[in-house]
C-alpha cells in the first residue's frame, strides 16, 4: 500500500490487523455499554460476527426503549463517539482522527466545474409511477391507496400533501444540497435539479459516475458544480476529506449535507463515518447547516400502533395454506411480524445478505439524525424497498423483490423512490420539527417503508418464500 496517499481506515490491533468485524463489534458494544451492559457483553463475545450481527442490532433498537424511548439518545452519542474515537486517518506523519483530519491544512485544492441546464423549473409536485406522472387528484388518490395498503405511514403521504399545496416550496434558491454520493439512484441530485435549485456534488472521480450526473444536469433547470483536479469531476472521501470540505466552504448560503454514499464491504462503514465527521466539521462552520439522510427499511425499527395492529390484522385473517405452511416448517416461516399487541413493536427487517458493514453504515446515519434533530435541522425518513442496481446484483435479494407483492410489500421503481423522498427532504427541511422525548419515534415519522412494517409475517420468515415466488414469477 502506497502510504504517501492519505488514507480513512479502520484501527489495528495488536498485530497490526485492521479488520471492519473487530470495529463493528467494538462500536455496538461501546453503544450499549452504559444503558445495558450484558449486552454489550454479548455483543463482544459474539464469535461470528458476520451472520450472528442481527440480534446485537436489534438489541441497539429494542435497548433503546428503555426510559420511554430516552435511551435512544444514549445509545445514539455512545455509538458514535466510538466510531469517531476509532476510525483513522492515516498519512505519512501518523495516524489521526478524522476531526484532526479537518482541521488541518489540505494537502491539495480542488477548481470546480460547472453544468448549469437551460429548462424551466418545475414548480408543482409531480411523482413519476408505473409509466404515468401523477400530479393533483392522481396523486392524492395514489397517496390514500399507499397508507390503506399500509406501504407509507399516514405522516408521510400528510407531509407530501404540505408539499403540494405549498409549491413555492419547491424554489430552493435559498438552499445548496452538498450532495455526498451525488450519482446514487435513490439520492434527491435529479429532483433538487429539476426544481432548479443548486447542488455541490460530491462523488468518486469516475467517468461513469460523472457522465450520469452531467447528464441529468444538463437536461434540468437548476446548477451543479462538482470539484476537479485531474481530468474527471470528483473526490474521494476516503482519501480526500479535507480538501472536499475545504472545497465545500468555498460556496456561501445555507448547505444541506445530504448523506447518500454506498460503498460495498467494509469501505461502507469508513464513508458512513468520513461524512459523519464531513457534517460535524461543516455545522462547525456554519451552524445553520442542515443534514439530510435515507434510512433503509432493511433494517429494525420501533413501529407505531397503527403498524402493530395493522400487521396483527392481517396474521389473524391469514389463509389456510400460511396456516399449513408454518405447521409444516415447524414454525421456521411465516412468523408473525408482532407476537404481541405490544405498542411500539419491534420490526425485524434486517436481511443477512446485505452483512454487518451494511448495517453499521446505516446506523451511523440514524445516530447522527438523532443527536441533530436536538440542536439543528435533519431530514430523516426510512425509504421504501427499491430495485436499484445494487440491490439488483444480489440473486437472492432480487428474487424476494419480485415476489414480494404477494405478502403486502410494494418494491418502488428509482424514479419513483427518489422523487417520494425529495419530497420528503423538502417537508423537513421547510417544516422541522423538535426532538420527540422517545428518539424512536421520530424516526417513526413519515416513513415510507413499503409495507414491512404493516405485513403479516416476519420478513425473514416469508423472504425465502417470497424469493421461491420470485424466481418463477414473470419480471
Amino acid at each position: 500500500m502506497d502510504h504517501s496517499v492519505p488514507l480513512i481506515d479502520f484501527p489495528a490491533d495488536e498485530t497490526g490487523r485492521r479488520s471492519s468485524t473487530a470495529f463493528g463489534r467494538a462500536v455496538v458494544a461501546d453503544a450499549l455499554r452504559h444503558v445495558d451492559p450484558s449486552a454489550a457483553a454479548a455483543a463482544e463475545r459474539e464469535t461470528d460476527w458476520r451472520r450472528g450481527y442481527l440480534r446485537h442490532f436489534r438489541a441497539l433498537v429494542e435497548t433503546g426503549l428503555a426510559a420511554d424511548g430516552t435511551a435512544g439518545y444514549e445509545i445514539a452519542e455512545a455509538g458514535l463517539a466510538s466510531v469517531q474515537a476509532r476510525v483513522r486517518y492515516r498519512r505519512d506523519d501518523g495516524e489521526f482522527t478524522l476531526a484532526q483530519a479537518l482541521m488541518a491544512a489540505p494537502g491539495r485544492s480542488f477548481d470546480t466545474i460547472e453544468v448549469k441546464g437551460p429548462e424551466r423549473p418545475e414548480t408543482e409536485v409531480v411523482l413519476p409511477y408505473r409509466g404515468e406522472l401523477l400530479r393533483g387528484d392522481a396523486l392524492q388518490r395514489r397517496l390514500d391507496a399507499w397508507v390503506a395498503a399500509g406501504v407509507v405511514e399516514e405522516s408521510c403521504a400528510e407531509a407530501v400533501r404540505e408539499v403540494a399545496d405549498s409549491p413555492d416550496w419547491l424554489d430552493l434558491s435559498d438552499q445548496t444540497l452538498v450532495a455526498a454520493g451525488a450519482g446514487t439512484e435513490m439520492g434527491p441530485v435529479g429532483a433538487v435539479l429539476g426544481w432548479g435549485g443548486t447542488v455541490l456534488a460530491l462523488d468518486l472521480p469516475r467517468e461513469r459516475v460523472w457522465q450520469r450526473v452531467e447528464s441529468i444536469a444538463a437536461g434540468s433547470a437548476g446548477r451543479l458544480l462538482a470539484p476537479i483536479s485531474g481530468d474527471v469531476p470528483g473526490a474521494d472521501l476516503l482519501s480526500d476529506l479535507s480538501a472536499a470540505a475545504q472545497w465545500v466552504l468555498g460556496f456561501e448560503g445555507r448547505l444541506i449535507l445530504g448523506n447518500y454514499v454506498y460503498a460495498p464491504g467494509g469501505d461502507y462503514p469508513l464513508l458512513a463515518a468520513a461524512v459523519d465527521a464531513l457534517g460535524t466539521h461543516l455545522r462547525h462552520h456554519r451552524h445553520d447547516t442542515a443534514l439530510a439522510f435515507l434510512a433503509t427499511p432493511t433494517d429494525v425499527y420501533a413501529a407505531p400502533a397503527a403498524a402493530v395492529h395493522h400487521a396483527r390484522e392481517r396474521y389473524a385473517a391469514r389463509s389456510a395454506r400460511a396456516r399449513m405452511t408454518a405447521a409444516v416448517s415447524a414454525g421456521r416461516l411465516m412468523r408473525p411480524n408482532y407476537p404481541c399487541d405490544e405498542v411500539p413493536g419491534l420490526n425485524d427487517s434486517l436481511v443477512p445478505q446485505q452483512g454487518p458493514n451494511y448495517a453499521l453504515a446505516k446506523r451511523v446515519h440514524r445516530w447522527r439524525a438523532t443527536l441533530t434533530r436536538r440542536d439543528g435541522v435533519v431530514s430523516f425518513a426510512v425509504a421504501p424497498p427499491t430495485r436499484t442496481r445494487s440491490v439488483l446484483n444480489n440473486r437472492l435479494l432480487a428474487a424476494a423483490y419480485a415476489g414480494a407483492h404477494l405478502f403486502d410489500v410494494e418494491i418502488f421503481e428509482p424514479a419513483t423512490a427518489s422523487k417520494l423522498m425529495a419530497l420528503l427532504l423538502v417537508h423537513q427541511i421547510r417544516k422541522p420539527r423538535a426532538a420527540s422525548p422517545a428518539a424512536w419515534a421520530d424516526e417513526a415519522v413519515a416513513a415510507a417503508h413499503g409495507g414491512l412494517w404493516h405485513t403479516a409475517y416476519h420478513p425473514r420468515t416469508a423472504l425465502p418464500l417470497a424469493a421461491v415466488r420470485g424466481l418463477v414469477l414473470p419480471r
